[in-house]
C-alpha cells in the first residue's frame, strides 16, 4: 500500500494561514492524511511515501514521515490533495521506476504543446494521485523534479473568498465537470479543484 505520508515545502506558513489553512505551531499543517512541513529551501523540497525507499522516485528526494500534524478543518474548505505532480526530463525512465517500485499506471494522455508533445502518466498513491509529467520523447539527464500540488475542495468561491488576493477566479477546468483555481504566493504551484465527477 503506498500513501503520501508528508510533503516538505520551502515556504512561510504564514502565507498558508492568510490563504485560509490551519497551520500549528512548528509549521506544519493536514490535508487528508497527509502532513504538509514548512521550512527552508525553494519549492518541494522532499516528500514521504509509505512503501516507498529512498532512490525509488527517480532521484526525487524522499524522506522518513515524522510525527502527523493534528486533524483540523481548513476555513478554506480544503480537505484533501488530489494530486502530485512530478516532472521529469526522461518520461519513460521515470515510469519505469515508479512501476518497478510497485505502483501501478493508471493512465496516460497526451497533448500538444507547440512543438513538442506532453504525456501525462498517471498513478495511484492511497487516496492522492501521482502526476508525472514530461516532454512524450525527451531522454534528458537529471533526477525527477517534485513541482506541485493539486488540492481539493467543496466550494471554489468561497475558498476564493477566504484565500483573497490569493486566489485567481474559479473557471471550468479540464476534467469534466469540475472547477479550478489557482492559489500563489504559497512557494509552490497550487491548483484547487472541486472533486471528481462520477461517471
Amino acid at each position: 500500500m503506498h500513501e503520501l505520508l508528508e510533503v516538505r515545502i520551502g515556504a512561510h506558513a504564514d502565507a498558508w494561514a492568510s490563504a485560509g489553512f490551519v497551520v500549528e505551531a512548528g509549521g506544519r499543517l493536514l490535508i487528508g492524511p497527509t502532513t504538509i512541513v514548512f521550512g527552508e529551501g525553494d519549492g518541494i523540497t522532499s516528500v514521504a511515501i509509505e512503501g516507498l525507499d529512498p532512490g525509488e522516485l527517480d532521484g526525487a528526494p524522499l524522506v522518513a514521515p515524522g510525527a502527523p500534524a493534528g486533524a483540523a478543518d481548513h476555513p478554506n474548505g480544503v480537505t484533501a490533495i488530489d494530486h502530485l505532480v512530478v516532472r521529469s526530463p526522461d518520461i519513460d525512465r521515470t515510469s519505469d521506476a515508479l512501476q518497478a517500485a510497485g505502483l501501478e499506471l493508471r493512465r496516460e494522455r497526451r497533448f500538444g504543446a507547440g512543438d513538442s508533445t506532453i504525456r501525462q502518466s498517471f498513478f495511484w498513491l492511497g487516496r492522492t494521485i501521482l502526476e508525472l509529467v514530461g516532454d512524450d520523447t525527451a531522454h534528458g539527464p537529471g533526477p525527477a523534479l517534485l513541482w506541485g500540488l493539486a488540492l481539493t475542495a467543496n466550494d471554489l468561491d468561497r475558498l476564493a473568498e477566504v484565500a483573497g488576493d490569493a486566489a485567481t477566479p474559479p473557471k471550468p477546468a479540464v476534467q469534466r465537470g469540475r472547477m479550478i483555481l489557482s492559489l500563489h504566493g504559497l512557494g509552490i504551484p497550487i491548483a484547487v479543484l472541486t472533486p471528481h465527477v462520477n461517471g
